[in-house]
């Protein structure tokens, strides 16, 4: 019953989304960042807000053509914010500054609590995500919000993981876009945070995750915390097309994440496999993708922690 009702809403919100629009929200004098997204709800009663972070160097509007989250949460009374982190893999203080200042005019201008979002994001905006929420119960005196969850979608939730894998990318030399994107994103991380090994106690503060600590790290400040993270564990297809094994995958050490945090009493912590292999909206297969994530049941998880 639940499967058929999610697919009669999707359709829809397919129906609905040709006549729904964002409106872009201009808040600072920043050329081409100080800006937002909306999809505000007819209702004038907003149960909620739900962030979304697009991947590293895209823009919020990259969003809304690969998935339809947006739609199923503008038929729950949900307002979507969508914002860039730019060419970001983690919350650096620049990034924090910004989804700071976008969130505190959220607030204001619909006139909502801190305690009324849920963040999340697919790859590098679900690392970003994911920090976010753990330094708003670090340092709730500084942040805008206190969100009631946080999700990620196939996103890297180990900044030393994601080095160590860059560097065998690069190494095994097969993967044209892989070896690419290693190359582009690693020259980025050495000019801003430089190597793991030289500048560990800075990697320690940007990751959200680091599996190899024997103590809590940050996702201690998570433990209270709905966290989600979102993965299409096809190994077939990373093996055939990238020549990588699950060890290179994100998945690995997100599971470790929650792992940790099960083990830390967090009951409300959810590794979510895919229900479809992830596609692009230009039509081809890819498991790094939007669309792993059930829209339905994501927003009918997030509406209940709204609730709560």
């Amino acid at each position: 019953m639940k499967n058929f009702l999610s697919v009669i809403c999707l359709v829809f919100c397919v129906g609905v989304s040709f006549g729904q629009n964002y409106e872009k929200v201009v808040f600072n004098n920043e050329p081409g960042d100080g800006y937002y997204l909306a999809i505000a709800p007819e209702s004038t009663e907003i149960s909620g807000v739900l962030v979304l972070l697009p991947g590293f160097g895209q823009t919020a509007e990259s969003i809304f053509p690969e998935t339809k989250i947006h739609n199923v949460a503008y038929l729950h009374g949900i307002l979507t914010i969508a914002v860039a982190g730019g060419r970001k893999l983690y919350a650096d203080e620049e990034v924090m500054t910004k989804l700071n200042a976008t969130l505190e005019h959220v607030k204001e201008r619909y006139n909502l609590s801190r305690d009324q979002f849920v963040i999340g994001g697919f790859s590098a905006g679900g690392t970003i995500s994911l920090r976010y929420a753990e330094y708003c119960y670090e340092r709730p005196q500084e942040a805008s919000i206190q969100p009631k969850g946080v999700f990620s979608v196939d996103s890297p939730v180990d900044l030393f993981n994601i080095w160590d894998y860059f560097q065998r990318e690069i190494k095994k030399n097969y993967s044209e876009a892989g070896v690419g994107e290693a190359n582009f994103v690693s020259e980025i991380m050495l000019r801003e945070i430089g190597h793991p090994v030289k500048n560990k106690a800075t990697y320690d503060k940007l990751t959200p995750f680091n599996a190899d600590l024997d103590e809590p790290g940050n996702e201690r400040f998570l433990k209270d915390v709905s966290v989600r993270v979102y993965h299409d564990i096809d190994v077939i297809w990373l093996l055939q097309n990238r020549r990588r094994s699950l060890f290179d995958s994100n998945a690995l050490a997100a599971s470790e994440l929650i792992n940790r945090l099960l083990l830390a009493g967090n009951e409300k912590a959810e590794f979510v496999p895919a229900k479809q292999p992830g596609f692009r909206s230009a039509g081809f297969r890819h498991p790094h993708s939007w669309s792993i994530v059930d829209e339905v049941e994501l927003v009918l998880w997030v509406s209940k922690n709204l609730r709560e």
